[in-house]
């Protein structure tokens, strides 16, 4: 027996759609296939499969931003004017 299936659109950037179909491509599947992995993963774990994140808010980010603050606060960073353009 044949599963019924829709149509799903989807917008994307040329260039992202574009790379994403060489990646997948060399996983051999293709992008509709890749979605469906996507999407029945998703549902299995009742998440989204990987985590979402900020770069900014990265362990060696937060490292520096923490020493930088500790110099602060002691005293040992310099002023400078603040310059406009």
């Amino acid at each position: 027996m044949q599963k019924d299936t829709v149509n799903v659109t989807l917008r994307l950037d040329r260039e992202i759609k574009e790379n994403a179909e060489v990646l997948f491509k060399e996983l051999g599947m293709n992008l509709t296939t890749a979605f469906n992995v996507f999407v029945r993963q998703t549902l299995r774990m009742g998440k989204i499969p990987f985590e979402i994140g900020d770069p900014f808010y990265s362990d060696m980010n937060m490292t520096r931003l923490r020493g930088s603050i500790a110099k602060a606060e002691a005293g040992k960073l310099k002023r400078h004017a603040l310059i406009e353009e």
